[in-house]
Parts: C-alpha cells; sequence; structure tokens
C-alpha cells in the first residue's frame, strides 16, 4: 500500500491549482441571485482543475485504466450540471440534475461492482429510503419521481464507493478510502441542496453545499489515481 506521505508528496503539488480556485471561489462569493457566465466560470473552476490534475498523469494512464477515464468524464459532466444550477431559477436546475445523474453513473461504474458488500448496500438502502421520507411531502409533480431516481442513483453510487472499503483486512488503500470518504461528502452536499430547495432553508447552506461538494469531487479525483501509484510504488521495491 502507498503510504500517505509518499501520496502528499506526489499528488500535492498537481492539487496545487485546484486549491488556488476553490480559494478564489470562496473569496469573491459572487451573489446567486444574479447569474452570469463569469459566476458559472468561477463556480465551474475548481473542477476544471480536476480535469488538469487527471490529464496531468498522462493520457497512457487515462488509456490504460478506464476508472480514471469514466471519473475523468464525470467531472466533465459535473461542470455542466454546475453551470446549469447556475441559472436553476430561470428552470434549468433539472437540466443540472440530468447532469449529475449521469455523474454518478459514470462513477458508479468507476468503482465498480467488486466486492459487492451487501451490508454497506443495506445501510446505503436505509439511509436514501429515510432521506426520501424525509423530501416526499414537500414534492409535487415531475420532482416526485426526479428525486427519487436521483437519490436511488446516488446512493448507488455511494454504495459502489463505500463497498470497496474493507478496513478488517489488508486489501484497503488510501485511494479506496479517498472515494469512500469523497461519495459520502458527495450525498451530504446534495442532500443539502434538496433540503434547502424543497423542505426549509438551511442556516448557511451554500457553504455547506459547496464546501462538501468541492471537498468530494477532489477525493473522487483522487482516487483515480491507485493503479499508477500501486505500480510505482512495486518499482520502487
Amino acid at each position: 500500500m502507498v503510504s500517505p506521505v509518499t501520496v502528499v508528496k506526489s499528488e500535492g503539488p498537481k492539487l496545487v491549482p485546484f486549491f488556488k480556485a476553490t480559494c478564489v471561489y470562496f473569496v469573491l462569493w459572487l451573489p446567486t441571485s444574479s447569474p452570469s457566465w463569469f459566476s458559472a466560470l468561477i463556480k465551474c473552476l475548481p473542477i476544471f482543475c480536476l480535469w488538469v490534475f487527471l490529464l496531468a498523469h498522462g493520457f497512457s494512464f487515462l488509456g490504460a485504466h478506464s476508472s480514471a477515464r469514466k471519473i475523468l468524464a464525470g467531472l466533465i459532466f459535473s461542470a455542466l450540471g454546475d453551470a446549469f444550477l447556475i441559472w436553476q431559477e430561470q428552470g434549468y436546475f433539472v437540466h443540472g440534475l440530468l447532469m449529475f445523474a449521469i455523474t454518478h453513473i459514470l462513477y458508479s461504474s468507476a468503482f465498480g461492482m467488486k466486492p459487492l458488500n451487501g451490508r454497506a448496500g443495506l445501510v446505503i438502502t436505509a439511509v436514501s429510503s429515510l432521506s426520501y421520507m424525509l423530501l416526499y411531502p414537500y414534492l409535487s409533480g415531475p420532482f416526485t419521481y426526479l428525486v427519487a431516481v436521483y437519490i436511488a442513483l446516488i446512493g448507488f453510487m455511494g454504495w459502489r464507493a463505500i463497498a470497496g472499503l474493507q478496513l478488517t483486512n489488508d486489501l484497503w488503500t488510501w485511494t479506496k478510502l479517498s472515494a469512500c470518504l469523497g461519495a459520502v461528502l458527495f450525498m451530504v452536499s446534495d442532500l443539502t441542496i434538496a433540503v434547502n430547495k424543497f423542505c426549509f432553508p438551511v442556516p448557511h447552506s451554500r457553504a455547506i453545499i459547496m464546501a462538501t461538494y468541492y471537498a468530494a469531487q477532489m477525493l473522487i479525483a483522487l482516487s483515480a489515481v491507485e493503479c499508477q501509484d500501486v505500480e510505482v510504488a512495486r518499482k520502487r521495491t
């Protein structure tokens, strides 16, 4: 297993643009009441930096590992979703929902179906069901089923990420832990969006949503580089 120190040394410099772009977003804190292409750019910039982070590992790496390609594709659809949500009050919320639904499908495929981990699946099913039960009384029209489908998709993605983390033996790696934490933070971010939009105002909702969202995307992007780091470690030994 690659040590955390090795990870920080090898991957940290590639993530510097992401951290800078995230700081720019929180420093500027552009008002959501006046959406513009500039605000969309600032919001999407950290995700663009994660594209660059994955591309920095080389096209040969992306070509050899389908999971990395799927996560890169997921980040592309995430940026589209972010852009649509800038104009959600103008009727583009469903478009953003669709983009992120595709993102979760891609991430689920990247994480794979092995190991199955039925216990994790049952826990996520329970959490997803409770979340929908909380939202259901506030939903109407198409959102009644659109939100249900979305919760099922992000729940499935969370299950596949959590299923790969096996702490009881030596099969876990830092990237599997990264995928697990990223998926959980993504679920927290999206649940906060849903509660704030459909149920009641959540204090400091935007800060909670964006902080957990950017952290989630960074951790999921990090999970894509496992194969390369394992290969490097093997060569060194």
